[in-house]
């Protein structure tokens, strides 16, 4: 199976380098030399790597055929992918491969279902946990421990604790919209 283990980011000097945003563990074992990274989007790869650095806490790559700071910035923004076994787990058991998540249910602490878990959006600042409701529209949930504060792979199911307004954002929208006649209430006219 692949594994997302990071994304390129700008190009380091003028020799090709990459530096690269790790979504891995393991980045020693994912980015070690002769390691063959599948691409997205597909046409620009696979990429074999042929070196890596950390440099000031960054992750630095050489890659066979990018060998000047232009075809390293064409690279810039490409998410790369490992080959891991199927029943491979991280270490830490707090933490979770996407594919583990994908399809669990969602309900909330006191047990209403929420959705099923669709897919895992990683942003730079923070992951979310797309969840399809029931009626097909997206809620997108922090992926943080104060909103989903238990994930039981085994039993197939996903606990949040979602602040007011996350599930019910089509509502929450038209609550106290300008206009509405408690808003206009006590309002003396000219």
């Amino acid at each position: 199976m692949q594994l997302v283990v990071g994304r390129i980011g700008k190009p380091h000097g003028i020799r090709g380098e990459l530096t690269v945003e790790v979504r891995t563990d393991a980045p020693e074992i994912r980015f070690a030399p002769g390691s063959v990274l599948a691409t997205d989007p597909a046409r620009v790869g696979p990429l074999t790597v042929a070196a890596a650095r950390w440099h000031s806490g960054r992750l630095l790559l050489r890659v066979e055929g990018v060998a000047d700071r232009n075809a390293a910035e064409a690279l810039r923004g490409v998410v790369v992918s490992a080959e891991v076994p199927d029943d491979e787990q991280p270490d830490d058991p707090e933490e979770f491969y996407d594919h583990q998540l994908r399809g669990l249910a969602v309900v909330t602490v006191d047990g209403a279902e929420v959705g099923a878990v669709d897919d895992v959006v990683h942003l730079p600042a923070q992951d979310l946990l797309s969840v399809r409701r029931p009626d097909g529209r997206e809620v997108l949930v922090p992926f943080v421990s104060a909103i989903v504060p238990e994930i039981d792979v085994e039993a197939g199911r996903v606990v949040i604790a979602p602040p007011p307004g996350l599930l019910d954002l089509d509502e929450a929208e038209t609550a106290g919209a300008p206009g509405d006649d408690d808003a206009a209430e006590g309002e003396e006219g000219p």
